[in-house]
This record gives structure tokens, sequence and C-alpha cells, in this order.
């Protein structure tokens, strides 16, 4: 692994008004790694994650991208830095196509300042089959594709413009198990090409199958981080639901689990 983690997140603290919706949080990603955010609506992992989007600039605490600290005011900021939001709604604008989709407001143009589509759909072909070598039908638009293909072109649009960072929030939600299985694929490809990515869900089975660890956050506050390999799914939801670190729960706390 290498030694640089490509984020880290020192003592990230955001507020507002007067909910502490984040407070003191401490998490790092590495290359080729997935990180599972866990916790329960309200827990604070959607917050954190929108002050590495920039969407929510932090109050307080330090963000690192590639071991030198950086200032995120807005998303732009992010994009920039190679940071990329993959939303659960995934922002796609179903009336348009694949390539429309990938380059909408960054489209390719030809020498004479018109919309180059054969470059647009050569380019976008590339990145999804790479991704996806199943997604042929590209020229469809989005509204007519399945929630997998869908997910592989919100990910391709990422990607194609240089994404190292991901973030996924709940990229599975609404997915069957078939879709779901595709997009766990999309997953370990985007892990063998180096990308780390942040791993946003309340569900433990998806995380588990699919994180190399995990960290839970309650209240707005950090419970831990654990390697997947180092700990059950009961010591988990014992975290997300009680608060407690494997080796403060006691066997009791977790029979009440099933």
């Amino acid at each position: 692994m290498n030694d640089v983690p490509l984020v880290e997140m020192r003592n990230i603290h955001k507020r507002f008004g007067g909910v502490h919706a984040v407070n003191g949080v401490c998490v790092d990603l590495y290359p080729g790694e997935v990180v599972g955010v866990l916790g329960h609506n309200g827990a604070g992992k959607s917050v954190l994650m929108k002050v590495l989007s920039g969407a929510n600039p932090l109050d307080d605490g330090e963000i690192h991208i590639a071991g030198k600290k950086v200032t995120i005011a807005n998303p732009r900021e992010a994009r920039a830095l190679g940071i990329e939001t993959i939303y659960q709604t995934l922002a796609l604008a179903d009336n348009l196509n694949a390539p429309a989709n990938l380059f909408l407001g960054r489209e390719i143009l030809t020498a004479f300042g018109t919309l180059n589509d054969d470059a647009m759909e050569s380019e976008a072909r590339k990145v999804i089959q790479r991704l996806n070598p199943n997604f042929t039908n590209i020229v469809s638009p989005v509204k007519t594709m399945s929630g997998g293909q869908r997910q592989s072109v919100a990910i391709a649009r990422a990607i194609y413009f240089d994404a190292k960072i991901l973030i996924m929030d709940e990229p599975t939600a609404a997915l069957g198990p078939q879709e779901t299985r595709m997009v766990a694929g999309l997953i370990k490809q985007l892990k063998s090409e180096g990308i780390g990515i942040f791993l946003i869900s309340h569900d433990i089975h998806d995380v588990f199958d699919l994180a190399d660890r995990v960290m839970v956050m309650k209240n707005g506050r950090q419970i831990g981080t654990r390697r997947t390999s180092e700990v059950t799914k009961d010591q988990v939801l014992g975290m997300i639901i009680l608060g407690k670190l494997p080796e403060e729960g006691t066997e009791e706390d977790l029979k009440g689990f099933h």
C-alpha cells in the first residue's frame, strides 16, 4: 500500500447553528482502498463527506490530499483536486444519452465550434466499456437504462475527468441483487485502478463485501475505524447502534441484534 494517503481528514468539525453535525472526526483513505462510512441517518456521515466534496466547507480541522494541506471551499475546488461525488440520485439528465451526460458542461467541440458528437461517443464508449464491457447501448436516453447502467454512466463521468478519490453515497440503495452485483464489480474495477473510494451506506452487508475498512459515526462523533477482516458484522452493528467499540461491547449487547 502506498505510504501517502490520498486523503487525510484531521479533527474535522462542522456546525449548523447549534447542531454539531461533525465533531472532531479523523479519517484517511489510501489508493485502491474502499473505506465504508457507516452510521444511522443523522450520524454525520453525509455531512463529513460533503466537507470533502466542497458542498459544506469545514469550520475547523485540516484536509490533506496526497500529503498536501488543501482548502476546499466549493465543489469546483474539490473536482480540481480529483475528488468526485456520485450521489444516490446520480444527477443524470434523463433525456440525454450516456455521451451527452458524460460531457455535460464539458463538451468536446469541433474546429468549427460545434458539438463533436462522434468524438464524445467514442470517448464515452472507451471509458464505459473499461468499467462495464457488457454495456454497449450507450446512445439510448439514460431514462431507458437500468439502475446499474446509470451507475456506470455516473462513475464513467467521474473517472473520465481524472477523479482519484470517489465519494459514493448509497450506491446500491435502489438496486436489485443483480444490479447490486454489477455495481460491486464496478467498485472492484476502480480499486484495481488505484482509485480510493469512500462508500457511504447504512447497509452493513453491502459495505462488508466491498470495504477494506469501516469508519462508524454516531451523533456526529467517530466511534472508531476497523479493518473489515478483523471485525464481525455484529461488532460493527454494535458500533453503529450502541456507539461501543468491539472490545467494549459484550456478548449480551450483541445478542439483541438477532
